[in-house]
């Protein structure tokens, strides 16, 4: 049994290929939520990978995105090396980058441990998360487990998957954990507000952040159980992933063919061997404009607004000026409960209740080649 995790063998994925469409209109295609900076000086996935240089070396660190995207993620991170950027040639879902990840992961150490995280959360207080995640590290080098972080809930949302927690687990043998770990009885699907609710109430219940920990010997080896297809190409991919250009040769080939499906449903439903960490830290992921208001100072009306903004009997709003030029003073009146956001070449006005439709949206403004230039 190993004690502790050797920093030299640690590595993170970052998942940093969405398109974040509910920002637009200031995520874009090749400027996406996790490339933009909407709290502060540093987008999304600078504070993700700066979140865990503490625990990983910069040459440990893998950033999956795709061919669109990878030379802003370049740009934005010149402490990664270059090789370490991985772009897919097309989307295939969160099981095909996992898969990709370990061929990564494993062709630099087959004894390695790999955290999979996503690139566009927001976690305040990064000493809390580093904490749980290098506790996360030492659990699943010890033995057979996929860790999964777990975030308590603060609300009955029901744009969240829940992970329902079984019996407390007793700390190893020499370990010292900060954290709770909670034997992972099943992973629920986004549920209705009646049942969140009754999710919450119980204590229970964690939300499903996508986070998830294991050696290089069990994500493998649950692939070749439950993905033998997708076993079958990170064992392809594993003999090249150290050469950058034959990679993604061989990625532009057999990409288009991998079967589109999420970790979620691929393997960790299936997976016996599932552990809860507890996250006891704040945590967001920042789905929609409306979330952005928990993170801005509101007025006495309720109004959050990044801009030169007044009004009249306005409340509730969310008013985002991203204009580089020629910015002027946004002023209503009467308006409730609405998301405005303004850039140099497009204004948004859409009502909270309908920020989800933002997507379709987005689809047909693509759909328009009048239009297609402001996806």
């Amino acid at each position: 049994m190993k004690s502790k995790t050797d920093p030299k063998d640690r590595f993170v994925i970052i998942m940093a290929g969405g398109r974040g469409e509910r920002f637009w209109p200031l995520s874009r295609e090749k400027t996406p939520k996790q490339l933009l900076s909407l709290l502060g000086k540093k987008s999304f996935l600078q504070e993700a990978v700066e979140r865990v240089l503490p625990l990983v070396p910069a040459k440990n660190i893998f950033v999956i995105t795709n061919a669109i995207q990878a030379p802003t993620v370049a740009k934005q991170l010149p402490k990664i090396p270059k090789g370490n950027i991985v772009a897919e040639p097309v989307g295939r879902d969160t099981c095909a980058a996992v898969t990709l990840g370990a061929a990564l992961v494993g062709a630099r150490s087959t004894t390695g441990v790999m955290a999979v995280l996503p690139a566009d959360h927001v976690i305040p207080n990064a000493k809390k998360f580093q904490q749980v995640l290098g506790d996360a590290f030492d659990l699943a080098a010890r033995g057979q487990a996929i860790v999964t972080i777990g975030i308590k809930p603060t609300e009955p949302a029901t744009g969240y998957g829940y992970i329902e927690l079984g019996n407390e687990l007793p700390t190893p043998p020499g370990a010292k954990y900060k954290t709770a770990f909670h034997k992972a009885e099943r992973f629920v699907e986004k549920p209705n507000l009646d049942r969140a609710l009754e999710y919450v109430n119980s204590g229970r219940f964690r939300w499903n952040a996508g986070m998830f920990i294991w050696s290089f010997v069990t994500i493998t080896q649950g692939l070749e159980r439950h993905q033998p297809e997708m076993s079958a190409a990170c064992q392809r991919w594993f003999k090249v992933a150290n050469d950058p250009a034959k990679l993604a040769r061989v990625l532009k080939k057999e990409y288009p063919e991998v079967k589109r499906i999420s970790i979620d449903y691929a393997l960790m439903e299936h997976a016996q061997n599932v552990i809860c960490a507890n996250g006891d830290f704040a945590w967001d992921d920042l789905g929609a404009w409306t979330a952005l208001a928990r993170h801005l100072k509101a007025d006495p009306e309720g109004n959050c607004a990044v801009a030169e903004f007044l009004h009249v009997d306005a409340a509730r709003n969310i008013i985002y000026d991203a204009r580089t030029r020629n910015r002027t003073p946004i002023a209503i009146v009467g308006l409730r409960d609405s998301i405005i956001v303004q850039t140099d070449d497009v204004t948004m006005v859409a009502h909270k209740t309908q920020a989800q439709k933002i997507k379709e949206m987005v689809k047909k403004l693509e759909a328009d080649p009048k239009y297609k230039r402001l996806t």
